[in-house]
Parts: C-alpha cells; sequence; structure tokens
C-alpha cells in the first residue's frame, strides 16, 4: 500500500519537474531564436562534449555492485552558478535537434550517456520509437538522477518522521525472527515429551532455525538490490509465517525440524538488508543514532523468547505449540504494519521509478534508470552474491577475525538458551517461567550500551571535521572511528562469563549471576554495533557479501552450539563451561584496538576493503 501511494507521488514529483524544467526550456530557446547564429560556436563546443563519452561502458567493479557511475545526484551542487551553466549549455543545443533530445539535456539529474553498442544490446528492448534518427536512438540514453541534493525523492531528504518510522519498521521486522529463533528454546522439556525424543533432538529446533538463517542470507541481499528492500521484506515474511504455522502444526519431530529451518531460511532478510536500508535512510552521522536501534531490536528478539516461552511451557492451560502461535500472531501484527507504512528506500529502484514515470510523461523510451543498462543479469549478480562471501572469508583477515568474534558471542548468548536451566533453574530452583525471565538481565544491559550514542556522536563529529580539515570536504569517517563501542564493551564480556560462573553457587545470591548477564548484555551490543558498521565502512560496495559471510558463519556456530550446549553444561558443569567460554571469549577482546591500531595498514593489504586516506 505504502509502496503504492509512494510510486503514484513520485509520478507527481517527476511532473512537477518536467513543468518546471519545460518553461525554462521553453524560454531559453526563444532566447536561442533571437540570438540567431552567435551559439554556432558554443553549439559545436557542446557536440565535442556529448562524443567525450561515446564510447562509455561500466567499470567492472560498479557492474559487480549493480549500478554504474552517475553524476545525477551531484550535478547541482553547484548551486546557482550550476543552473547558469546548465542554461548555457541548453541554449547551446543545435537547432536540429528534437525538442524532446533538448528535454533530455533541460532536465535537471540527467546525465546524457552514449552506450557502447554491446551494452546497448543488454538494455530491454523499448516498444516505442518516437525519433527519426535511429542511431540516436538506439544508443543515446538519459540516465536519471535526483534533482538535487534536496530532492524530496531522495530518502535522505525524507521528513524525520518518516524515517524514523521506516527504522522503526525494520527493527520490528528483526525483533520477531529473533524472538521466533530462540522462543521455542523454553519450552524443550514439553516439546520433546510431546514427540517422544530426547531434548538433546528437540534443540535441533532452535539449531535448525539459527542455520536457515546464516544460508537464507545468502540470498536475500542480491535479491533486495534487484526488486528492492520492501518486496522482499513482504514476501520473506509471508513465506516465514507460513513455516511458522506448519511448525506449530508439526505432526512429528521431523517435520518439526524441516519447518523450523525453513522458517529461518526466509526469516534471515533483515540480518541481510537490515543495513542497506538503514544506509538508505540516513547519512553516515546520523547512522551512530539510527544503527543501535535496529541492534537493539536484532538482540532483544532472542531475548525476550524465553520470557514468553518459559511461562508457555510451565502453563497448564496451552500447549508447548503456543510458543508458535504466539510468534505468527506478532509477527502478522508487524507484516500489516510493513504493508500499510513502510516505504521503499532502495534509491536504485526509486530511480527506475522516476525514470518510468518521465518516459510516460513524455513519450521518450530514452529515459532510463542506472540500474537498467547495467550490464549483468540477476543471476549473474546472484551467482556472484553466493560465492563471494566464501572468497572473502578466505581471502580477508578483516572479515575472518570480525566472524570469528561475532561467531564467539553469538555462541555464547544462544548456548544460554539451554545454559539458563543449568545455571538458574537447577542452581537456584527457578522454575521456567522465572528463568525466562532471567534473560531480561542482558536486554538491561542492552539498554545500558545505548547509553554510549551520544558519546561516541560526538566524538564522531569531532574525528569527521578532523578528516574533512585535513583531506578536503568529501573527506569520510574513518572505518576504525566505529571501533570505540567495541573498545568500550570488549573486556565485558569475558569478565561478566567469569563472574557468572565462580559465582554459581546455592550459597550466592542469584543477583550475582543477573548483574553478570547486565554486564553480558551491554557487551555484546557493543560488538555488534562496532563489527557491522566497520565492515560495512571498510567494504563499502562489497558490503553485502562481507556481512552475509559474517552471518553465515556466526548462525551455522550458534545453531550446532546450540545442540551441544545441553551435554556440555551437563558434562562440565556450570562453573567449567563458562569459564571455557569466557577464556575465548577474552582472546577475542584485542581485536578492536587492534583494528584501530593497525586497521589502515591492514586494509591497505585487502583486494576489497576501501584504502585508508590516512
Amino acid at each position: 500500500m505504502q509502496s503504492f501511494l509512494q510510486y503514484r507521488s513520485f509520478g507527481r514529483h517527476a511532473q512537477d519537474q518536467y513543468e518546471r524544467d519545460k518553461r525554462r526550456a521553453e524560454a531559453l530557446e526563444r532566447g536561442n531564436a533571437e540570438q540567431g547564429s552567435s551559439t554556432q560556436g558554443d553549439a559545436e563546443t557542446l557536440g565535442h562534449r556529448a562524443s567525450s563519452i561515446d564510447n562509455f561502458s561500466p567499470d567492472s567493479r560498479d557492474a559487480e555492485k549493480g549500478e554504474l557511475p552517475s553524476n545525477g545526484s551531484d550535478q547541482n551542487e553547484g548551486g546557482e552558478g550550476e543552473d547558469m551553466e546548465r542554461n548555457h549549455t541548453l541554449a547551446t543545443i543545435k537547432s536540429s535537434q528534437s525538442f524532446g533530445t533538448r528535454m533530455g539535456h533541460a532536465l535537471s539529474g540527467i546525465e546524457v550517456r552514449q552506450l557502447s553498442k554491446e551494452l546497448t544490446r543488454t538494455r530491454t528492448k523499448r516498444a516505442k520509437s518516437n525519433t527519426t534518427n535511429e542511431k540516436e536512438e538506439r544508443e543515446t540514453v538519459f540516465v536519471v538522477g535526483y534533482e538535487s541534493d534536496q530532492d524530496p525523492m531522495n530518502p535522505h531528504n525524507w521528513p524525520y518522521s518518516t524515517r524514523i518510522l521506516s527504522t522503526v519498521m525494520i527493527a520490528a521486522i528483526g525483533f520477531i525472527v529473533g524472538f521466533a529463533s530462540s522462543v521455542d528454546s523454553a519450552a524443550l522439556t514439553q516439546a520433546a515429551a510431546d514427540f517422544g525424543v530426547s531434548e538433546v533432538v528437540e534443540s535441533l529446533a532452535t539449531g535448525l532455525f539459527l542455520i536457515g538463517f546464516g544460508f537464507g542470507a545468502l540470498f536475500a541481499g542480491p535479491i533486495s538490490e534487484t526488486v528492492g528492500r520492501n518486496p522482499v521484506y513482504i514476501v520473506t515474511m509471508a513465506i516465514y509465517m507460513i513455516w511458522i504455522m506448519a511448525s506449530a502444526l508439526a505432526p512429528n519431530i521431523g517435520a518439526q525440524l524441516v519447518f523450523r529451518f525453513l522458517a529461518g531460511f526466509f526469516g534471515s532478510t533483515p540480518l541481510t538488508c537490515a543495513g542497506g536500508s538503514i544506509s538508505d535512510l540516513w547519512n553516515p552521522m546520523e547512522r551512530v543514532y539510527a544503527f543501535p536501534v535496529f541492534a537493539n531490536a536484532a538482540f532483544m528478539g532472542p531475548i525476550f523468547g524465553p520470557v514468553v516461552g518459559g511461562f508457555v511451557g510451565q502453563s497448564s492451560l496451552v500447549s508447548w505449540r503456543w510458543t508458535e502461535w504466539i510468534t505468527l500472531i506478532i509477527s502478522g501484527l508487524i507484516l500489516t504494519l510493513v504493508l500499510l507504512f513502510q516505504p521503499e528506500t532502495f534509491a536504485p529502484i526509486l530511480l527506475k521509478w522516476k525514470a518510468a514515470h518521465l518516459r510516460k510523461i513524455t513519450g521518450d523510451e530514452r529515459f532510463v534508470a542506472p540500474n537498467e543498462i547495467r550490464a549483468d543479469t540477476f543471476w549473474r549478480r546472484l551467482l556472484h552474491a553466493l560465492y563471494r562471501p566464501f572468497l572473502l572469508t578466505v581471502q580477508e583477515p578483516i572479515v575472518v577475525l570480525f566472524a570469528l568474534y561475532l561467531t564467539v558471542v553469538y555462541i555464547i548468548l544462544f548456548t544460554f538458551l539451554d545454559g539458563y536451566t543449568y545455571i538458574f533453574g537447577d542452581t537456584y530452583g527457578f522454575s521456567e517461567g522465572i528463568t525466562g525471565l532471567s534473560f531480561i538481565g542482558i536486554g538491561i544491559g542492552l539498554c545500558l550500551a545505548s547509553l554510549l550514542v551520544p558519546l561516541i556522536h560526538r566524538w564522531a563529529k569531532r574525528d569527521l571535521a578532523i578528516a574533512q580539515e585535513k583531506y578536503g570536504p568529501d573527506a569520510k569517517l574513518p572505518p576504525e572511528k566505529r571501533l570505540w563501542f567495541a573498545m568500550f564493551g570488549a573486556p565485558a564480556v569475558p569478565i561478566s562469563l567469569f563472574w557468572m560462573g565462580w559465582t554459581n553457587y546455592s550459597s550466592i545470591s542469584p543477583w550475582s549471576g543477573l548483574v553478570a548477564s547486565v554486564v553480558f548484555g551491554y557487551g555484546i551490543l557493543c560488538i555488534f554495533i562496532s563489527s557491522y558498521q566497520y565492515i560495512i565502512d571498510s567494504y563499502e560496495m562489497y558490503a553485502a557479501s562481507a556481512l552475509a559471510s559474517l552471518t553465515l558463519i556466526r548462525y551455522v556456530a550458534a545453531g550446532g552450539m546450540t545442540v551441544v550446549g545441553i551435554p556440555f553444561y551437563e558434562n562440565l558443569g556450570v562453573h567449567w563451561t563458562l569459564t571455557i567460554l569466557g577464556a575465548i571469549s577474552a582472546l577475542m577482546v584485542p581485536v578492536p584496538y587492534a583494528f584501530y591500531r593497525f586497521g589502515p595498514k591492514i586494509r591497505s593489504w585487502s583486494k576489497y576493503a576501501a584504502s585508508s586516506e590516512e
């Protein structure tokens, strides 16, 4: 619904822009007629300008990314001076050219390109032919961009209320799929008894959901870059809900495991697309505030899943299957809100809409969006997206180390789904419901980590100002400046695990372990925020592949450890299990500090990472 209304709104904006520029073009054409032949020399200059791009072909890096270089949104940055230059250019167009061609030059935010024959053949064949010059129709195109830096069609210029609502919708999707991943773990005993299997076997329902997360993330990214964010969110969430319903109706353990894997596979979309959606809406400085909103929601989901599941599991009024029904109901409410209120944010799709409207308004089929003249096919991009994460995992030390770091964090987090039964249930005699409530401590820690956001934002503004003073106004914030969160939070994870493990005795108050869980929640959110933002800033056009690699590795490992967790706690006990996990996490503590110090050098060795300006 919202996308439909948004599409119609784009049509009105395109019509308004066309009318404004048409009046200007007609006024300048009248002035051109009065000037007569005095503009002949300038026209030759324009012809030289057009011929200089005759052999344009996309750079291979841009083709793999799925977009071509375009200055459509930049050519209006010069303000009044740039408008004068455009008016002068229009005034020098040869009078023998059609009015449609002159309008292609006159419209703001339009870049005139002449495609190579090979690239021209890849364009979608148009049914109409409105010019008498067949060669120009075949090779010359008007690449559509935003009208200016203040274009209201650009998501970065939308009202704060719209962008905040969109971010909350994306965060809500992240919350519910995270909730679904853990909610059934708290009713493990009842589900295992119902199916007549051991609790270790039943824990596969959680483990396979997480593994499905990892593999589904490989597909969501490239599809969203072809059809847009909204269709992927809506379609995959609808299919995920079908498998959640099937899990609630599963007649046996085999069916449940298959349905849970498929639910995880289709529920993985926000893990891959959310970072891109937030980047669509907010500039790098604004993301210091915006990204923690999603990060909090993504972690709150797995935390609140056991809170609800614990009370469902111990209830004599409802079956354990209500863990799935509750998930389905909440998912349906969120999907409804997304359908009604979530706009499309992906710039290439928005520009494709604008190009379609301009073709309709002008009757000229040469108006195209950048992604409509791309040389690679969807299947080729999908193939690249599938193998590049594995390539980055093998070749990129940045990806390897951050993947290991997040894998350790997720192994600990999801091992707690089984471990809290031993940590609080067996030691202190907590019921299933109260054991689930114990996860709230981690949630409080997540909120505490968010208190760092204003401080980090102030430092980021300071560092950006220094970079722009040193390298010019186009300088960006170095990726290493994104590591402040992790440097503040990294030591908290091993400290919390040692604290919780070494004080887990019935003679010591359970509040000791609960406070330790607050410290753990604080640490994991700090690490997550820094890791994602560092990868996005470091890999830029390859960020989706790098994040897919991180997602695959950490969720497959976490899914496996969820199954191993029960025998781990039973055979080693709480003290040794948490000590081992704490020791492993302690080995990873130096990672953010090392990258803060040596990051520019490490990125200079990388084939895919952006090089430092320092």
